[in-house]
């Protein structure tokens, strides 16, 4: 029986100005790996990670360009990457 993994790769990374901290952008990453026992429950679950994800993104965009209104943040501080993949064992 062949396993599934499904890979998940996080990253943000934050603006020096939008911080106490002067020094370059940072990448903090985090990767998670998780087993399934078919093709069909790694997607399925990788379908529903991308949607929140996604769903994140959205809220965390909105937010920022709530408080650049205010002159206080702007979405273009931070930057979001994820991918999320099956992969076969």
């Amino acid at each position: 029986m062949q396993m599934w993994i499904l890979m998940y790769v996080f990253s943000y990374s934050v603006s020096p100005v939008a911080t106490n901290d002067k020094a370059e952008w940072r990448v903090l990453p985090t990767v998670v790996f998780q087993e399934f026992s078919s093709e069909e429950r790694c997607r399925t679950a990788k379908f529903t990670l991308e949607g929140s994800l996604k769903e994140a993104g959205a809220k965390l965009r909105s937010g920022l360009e709530d408080l650049k209104s205010i002159g206080k943040a702007d979405p273009a501080q931070i930057i979001i990457a994820y991918n999320v993949e099956c992969l076969p064992k």
